[in-house]
């Protein structure tokens, strides 16, 4: 049984998630402030955390800065604010995903178990894929690149996976979308992905402007444009 731990100040809003995944099987824990949410976090063990930005005593952001130190468990934002600067802001600090306030109950299973296969998924394969000056190594979801190692998120992990795996293919939003959230793309805001595509070139491509890795294709989608060779 996986065990979320659920922090969200709302308490009738808690009350129904907490419900919610129980109904599905899973264990929650539930904490309404950061230094509750801390304290658990440090003495229990935990599979998924769910994080609702604004907190009496700070923001989910700072919950989520103090994990990615500790551990690579997936975390979702659960926020009413939709803007793309927060986004940008939960996705690049190691946030994995962001459902928004009000959500439909499908969606919000839905997204959480695709992250938790990929997840899980990530963890039992194991092979290394080679394009160019980029190594990505499945074992230990370890990417490098010119021998220097890259911090990725999970969803931006798995993101450069698909795009590694399907070298030199074209492939629409849709279908990334799809492979990214595992059946649950229609799910997903197609925004959002161009936000993952652009924190990736940011931090693979020697200038993100002019992408070699990749690359746009005008009313199609995108292309991984580098061969990969798989060890």
């Amino acid at each position: 049984m996986s065990r979320i731990l659920l922090v969200e100040d709302d308490e009738g809003l808690a009350l129904g998630m907490e419900f919610t995944l129980k109904d599905e099987g899973f264990s929650v824990n539930r904490s309404s402030s950061v230094k509750e949410t801390l304290e658990k976090f440090k003495g229990e063990k935990f599979d998924i955390v769910i994080l609702d930005i604004m907190l009496p005593d700070g923001t989910g952001y700072d919950i989520c800065k103090y994990i990615r130190k500790e551990s690579d468990i997936p975390i979702i934002f659960l926020t009413a604010c939709d803007d793309e600067v927060n986004v940008v802001l939960g996705l690049d600090i190691g946030g994995d995903d962001y459902i928004t306030k009000p959500f439909r109950v499908k969606e919000f299973i839905s997204r959480i178990k695709a992250i938790q296969r990929r997840f899980e998924n990530r963890l039992c394969k194991k092979t290394v894929f080679i394009s160019d000056d980029i190594i990505l190594n499945t074992e230990n979801a370890l990417v490098k690149k010119d021998g220097h190692t890259i911090s990725l998120s999970s969803q931006e992990y798995k993101l450069l996976l698909i795009f590694m795996n399907n070298a030199n293919k074209i492939m629409s939003r849709e279908e990334i979308l799809d492979k990214l959230m595992e059946g649950a793309g229609s799910y997903f805001d197609t925004n959002t992905l161009s936000v993952y595509i652009k924190r990736i070139r940011e931090k693979i491509e020697k200038d993100s402007a002019k992408p070699r890795y990749i690359i746009t294709k005008r009313g199609l989608g995108y292309q991984w444009n580098i061969d990969v060779k798989k060890g």
